[in-house]
C-alpha cells in the first residue's frame, strides 16, 4: 500500500470525465481512506490556476502519482 503525505500535491494517472479532469492534472490530497476490503484511496481537491476550488472527490491510490522533480506544471482550458 502506497501511503502519500496529506496536504501535498499529486498527479492524476487517469481521466475523471465526470469532473472534467484529465490525466496529468495536479490535485491536493486532503484525506486518506481505507475501504473494508483494504483498498486505499484519497479525497482530493482540485484548484484552477487562480486558486479557486473546481472539484472535490475521492479516488483510489492507483489514480494518483507522486510528483517528480523532472516535471513541470502547465495550464489548459477546461
Amino acid at each position: 500500500m502506497m501511503k502519500m503525505e496529506l496536504y501535498t500535491d499529486a498527479m492524476l494517472t487517469c481521466d475523471l470525465p465526470q469532473h472534467r479532469l484529465r490525466r496529468g492534472d495536479i490535485v491536493k490530497l486532503v484525506e486518506r481512506h481505507v475501504a473494508p476490503d483494504g483498498t486505499e484511496g484519497y479525497s482530493i481537491e482540485v484548484f484552477n490556476a487562480v486558486g479557486d476550488t473546481i472539484a472535490i472527490t475521492a479516488v483510489p491510490v492507483s489514480a494518483l502519482e507522486v510528483l517528480r522533480e523532472d516535471e513541470v506544471f502547465c495550464a489548459r482550458i477546461m
